[in-house]
């Protein structure tokens, strides 16, 4: 796979707090970024790979219900988490 453990560990501690923190909004928010580049970057290579293009639109899709979800909590949060990854609105 593209991202080791150490690798996920290092974006839950940069993003969600703590590395052993995997369930905070943020730290999934940031992985699910992480992971929508990379199949962004395989869909521009692979432009008939329909079964990653589902898969991109469901991960896109879970992303989008985590930050509604901050949004309704803290918008403060859900503005520093925009603003950290550099996620369009």
């Amino acid at each position: 796979m593209y991202l080791n453990t150490e690798q996920k560990k290092d974006i839950f501690k940069t993003y969600g707090g703590d590395e052993t923190n995997t369930g905070s909004p943020e730290g999934q928010i940031a992985l699910f970024t992480q992971r929508i580049t990379h199949l962004t970057s395989h869909m521009k290579q692979n432009k008939k790979d329909f079964n990653t293009q589902r898969a991109l639109l469901k991960l896109v899709g879970k992303r989008r219900k985590l930050l509604n979800y901050i949004k309704r909590k803290d918008i403060e949060r859900y503005r520093a988490i925009i603003q950290k990854l550099q996620i369009r609105k």
